[in-house]
């Protein structure tokens, strides 16, 4: 009776040691642009920039490199949101069989789309500061253009700040970003334990002090695999509902006609406050204040 018992524990301890060597560790990865090594100006960031092509594939190499460190380190599965401009940079024939690409706009979930519960990590790859930031590499938050700050709780953010907040509300820990020194810093200021990759020291607007494309690929790769074995030092970052978001536009009338929607609120000449019940009411609100226009088709 005693072997038979000792040779039922030891075949349950082997079965829970082998089911949890199997249990798949899942990345998400968010891809910018901007924070991507060598970016400085819109030539290498749209279609009409001369050096865009290029830069898709560098973009493209820096996404490859968090994957493959990150596999060297034990994840098996992946995820990768292409979260730059129209959302269709990343080239995807160039990335592994088993890696799923979400691609394409609107979604609900913003530069976030694809996370849940189900990751053990998320990555911020060619990552960018905020507009409020003075000197990072192309600053900005969710659009240059439109927005002079987004605040979450009175705290201006960036959008790794908003995209943590959106991981953690999953449960997921922030656990590698790249990209300048300004947008990593803004990072580690929220998540003191994450892998930072500065492929870029900021000197202005336009104008950085950039690693070539094989040194700040393999700068990630090292962070990617440290990022991963490093998990269990990681924890989500956590901001506790209900969640309010100020939107201050650089132009009077987007405030005035944000306020005409129920549960929407004018703080001043160019500032509008809507609260949620979670970051997740809050991601879809700002993608109807950024993409919504009266004469969008189909």
């Amino acid at each position: 009776m005693r072997l038979s018992l000792a040779g039922a524990c030891a075949l349950v301890l082997a079965c829970a040691m082998q089911a949890h060597a199997q249990r798949p560790v899942k990345v998400f990865i968010s891809v910018d642009m901007e924070g991507i090594g060598g970016v400085v100006t819109a030539e290498q960031l749209g279609p009409t920039g001369f050096e865009y092509a290029r830069f898709r594939e560098f973009m493209t190499a820096e996404a490859l490199a968090a994957i493959d460190g990150a596999r060297q380190a034990g994840a098996t599965q992946f995820v990768v949101a292409d979260s730059h401009g129209n959302e269709q940079n990343l080239l995807i024939e160039r990335f592994p069989a088993d890696v799923t690409i979400i691609r394409g706009s609107p979604r609900p979930l913003g530069m976030m789309e694809g996370i849940d519960s189900t990751f053990a990590a998320a990555f911020f790859i060619g990552y960018h500061s905020a507009t409020t930031n003075a000197r990072g590499v192309r600053a900005h938050t969710i659009s240059s253009a439109t927005l002079a700050a987004i605040r979450i709780n009175g705290r201006a953010t960036a959008e790794s700040g908003m995209n943590a907040t959106i991981a953690g509300y999953f449960g997921v820990p922030v656990a590698l970003i790249s990209g300048d020194s300004d947008a990593v810093a803004e990072m580690k200021a929220l998540v003191p334990s994450v892998e930072g990759a500065v492929v870029k020291r900021a000197i202005s607007f336009h104008a950085a002090a950039t690693m070539p494309p094989e040194a700040s690929q393999a700068l990630i790769r090292a962070r990617a695999r440290a990022a991963i074995e490093r998990l269990r030092e990681m924890q989500p970052f956590v901001v506790r509902a209900p969640i309010q978001l100020e939107l201050t536009y650089k132009n009077y009338t987007p405030a005035e006609m944000m306020a005409y929607l129920p549960g929407v609120e004018r703080i001043d000449s160019h500032t509008i406050r809507y609260t949620g019940r979670s970051i997740i009411d809050v991601s879809r609100f700002m993608g109807f204040a950024m993409g919504y226009r009266a004469d969008l088709t189909p």
